[in-house]
């Protein structure tokens, strides 16, 4: 299967890819700054009001690996339009609720967004070459955090001139230019190539019913309490469905996600590094941005407007940007798997800066910045990774199940900032100076244990290296 016996990609085919998986990703950044927003328009405490992440969070979890093996069968194009066509009705419903449970519908619809990433590079691969689909890939990989760069000036911009309902209302019309770039530059049709293989619905619910759990439980233990009845419950409920779904996908013929593929050294690495990095870069931008907006009556914060406040994160991009061309470039002379350890190896000295000095705005953006490298380096890779260890036809699960890693490793990243933070209470509804430091410290060390562990493989893989050449 090959890109040259199917349809061939028109002209405008990887922008229209590349703006879609951007769309996806601004929608994505409004949750976080418009949280205080929301619970003021609807008369609810902040803690109720973080439902807008948590549940936009569950339907991610659970739709994204479902997406992501439908992109392997032969209707991909409709799958994307189908999934636009869904997050603008959610960004329709939230930008027209007039209480908090229809508003938390908009925001569950809009869940689908974190799975349309992985359908872009499922499309990337099988209409282009390989060599050509690599750089393509690496640039949808890294529209997640140029998304959330441009996504948070843009969320603070609107909802301080206007209100919340202007940030999902723009939402909506960003999604429709984007379905029309697809309808229009994506070839359609059924792919005659494309496998008719039956879908796994019993994994399917096994591996949503665990995801959905895990992500409850990483998410609400913090409020509910670690040794609630409640929290536990949902533990058990993860550790169970997907205890079941890995038993069941390793013995059924046509598994959502082919785990033989996922623990190949490449596939397992870029999984690994997923979870660790997601789990840091959730911590390093949520609390830059509390303190960005938290009073300096705090002793920490830089009380940063809400309309500026999302500018912190624009440096976030350019950092993005800039690593992915330069990836693009390198690649042609340097192995794909050595940007993992030296992303993540940016990403450590941003939370360094971040854990030592976050008073300032210069050190905050500069955080950022170096931030931006670091994930658009490591981002970059991954995918990359995958796509020459899988074949054509399971891109998209194994995509799409790498993209959950990242989703769990933010969601743990937020469970573990929000734990820090409660465990150094103030007298206001903000956390101490100290509360943020041990924070950013948490942040340090995951990057700290995800590059040692990249940089001792790739020693113990150079080493096999020679050992074989040798025999």
């Amino acid at each position: 299967m090959t890109a040259v016996d199917r349809r061939p990609a028109p002209r405008w085919f990887v922008q229209a890819l590349v703006y879609a998986a951007l769309t996806s990703s601004v929608v994505s950044s409004l949750g976080m700054l418009l949280v205080p927003s929301v619970a003021a328009q609807f008369d609810i405490p902040v803690s109720q009001a973080q439902w807008m992440l948590t549940v936009n969070l569950l339907v991610g979890a659970v739709a994204t690996p479902v997406m992501g093996r439908l992109a392997d069968g032969p209707h991909t194009r409709r799958l994307l339009l189908i999934s636009l066509a869904v997050i603008f009705v959610g960004s329709i419903v939230a930008t027209v609720a007039t209480n908090f449970t229809v508003f938390l519908l908009g925001r569950a619809l809009q869940g689908l967004l974190y799975g349309t990433v992985p359908v872009t590079i499922a499309l990337a691969r099988r209409h282009m070459s390989f060599a050509d689909s690599q750089p393509a890939i690496s640039t949808l990989s890294v529209t997640v955090s140029i998304g959330l760069g441009l996504g948070y000036p843009l969320t603070g911009v609107l909802a301080a001139t206007f209100d919340h309902r202007a940030a999902f209302a723009f939402a909506a019309v960003f999604v429709v230019t984007a379905a029309v770039g697809v309808w229009r530059f994506v070839p359609g049709g059924p792919d005659p190539l494309a496998p008719r293989t039956p879908f796994d619905l019993r994994g399917a619910i096994l591996l949503g019913v665990g995801l959905a759990a895990l992500v409850l439980w990483i998410s609400e233990a913090q409020d509910w309490g670690w040794a609630a009845p409640a929290t536990l419950a949902a533990l058990v409920v993860a550790l169970i469905a997907l205890v079941a779904w890995g038993l069941h996908s390793v013995r059924t013929p046509h598994p959502l996600v082919n785990l033989r593929v996922v623990r190949t050294p490449e596939v397992l690495l870029a999984n690994a590094t997923a979870i660790g990095l997601g789990v840091a870069m959730y911590i390093g931008l949520s609390i830059a941005s509390l303190v960005a907006q938290a009073p300096t009556s705090t002793g920490f914060g830089l009380a940063v407007p809400l309309m500026w406040a999302g500018f912190m994160m624009a440096p976030l991009s350019i950092g993005s940007l800039t690593a992915n061309r330069s990836v693009r470039v390198l690649s042609r002379r340097v192995d794909m798997a050595v940007f993992l350890p030296v992303g993540a190896a940016v990403m450590t000295a941003a939370s360094v800066l971040l854990w030592l000095d976050h008073d300032h705005i210069w050190s905050l953006a500069l955080g950022m910045f170096l931030f931006g490298v670091g994930i658009g380096s490591g981002y970059a890779a991954m995918p990359a990774l995958i796509a020459r260890s899988v074949a054509v036809h399971q891109l998209g699960s194994a995509v799409s199940f790498n993209q959950v890693l990242r989703t769990v490793g933010g969601a743990f990243g937020a469970a573990l900032s929000a734990a820090v933070l409660a465990a150094h209470p103030s007298d206001s509804t903000y956390s101490t100076d100290e509360g943020i430091t041990v924070a950013f410290g948490v942040g340090v060390a995951c990057c700290v244990v995800v590059t040692a562990a990249l940089l001792v493989h790739a020693v113990v893989g150079r080493e096999r290296g020679r050992r074989q050449a040798a025999l």
